[in-house]
């Protein structure tokens, strides 16, 4: 496809970041990964003991004529805690934390403004410390973890459920 665009965000777990965008028109593809840190070609095992400087994130590659990166931004911000830099729920460390990684000069200036907007919402009482970092080499994660949510219905909605997310985007974000 002639224009395809790349974003990549990093919200804790990686397995939930790809279910609120995967069905949405114009997203081609979704990839669970690592990015960030400075390691090459790291594992889940490497990723997770906090050595290698990644963070669990999402590739999306998508149409933007189709659907928007300020959208998929607004997007991004629901599925998350920005005020919670040291992961997302019940994951904790730095392989969790919230970044938006922008690959380029608009995106970048479309993830401050969203941010300010957020800031000034006024929706939160705590700082919003999600951090808006430039783009990294992505590594694509293990098979087992791409599509997470499709090939594993049940444990996925468990673990949704049962890491607090779940219910602090009903309580915060609404549907």
């Amino acid at each position: 496809m002639a224009n395809e665009q790349r974003a990549i965000f990093a919200g804790g777990c990686f397995w939930c970041m790809v279910h609120p965008f995967d069905t949405l028109p114009g997203i081609i593809s979704i990839t669970s990964g690592y990015t960030g840190g400075h390691v090459e070609n790291p594992t889940y095992r490497q990723v997770t003991s906090g050595e290698t400087g990644h963070t669990e994130a999402v590739e999306i590659i998508y149409d933007p004529d189709k659907i928007t990166y300020k959208e998929l931004v607004d997007i991004y911000w629901r599925q998350t805690d920005p005020t919670d830099a040291g992961g997302q729920f019940a994951d904790r460390g730095d392989s969790y934390r919230p970044v938006i990684f922008f690959v380029n000069e608009h995106q970048k200036q479309v993830a401050e403004e969203s941010k300010k907007e957020l800031e000034n919402s006024g929706k939160f009482s705590e700082p919003i410390v999600t951090q808006i970092e430039e783009a990294k080499p992505f590594y694509p994660a293990e098979e087992y973890h791409q599509d997470y949510y499709k090939k594993n219905a049940a444990h996925y909605k468990r673990y949704s459920i049962g890491s607090g997310r779940a219910g602090f985007i009903s309580e915060n974000w609404g549907n």
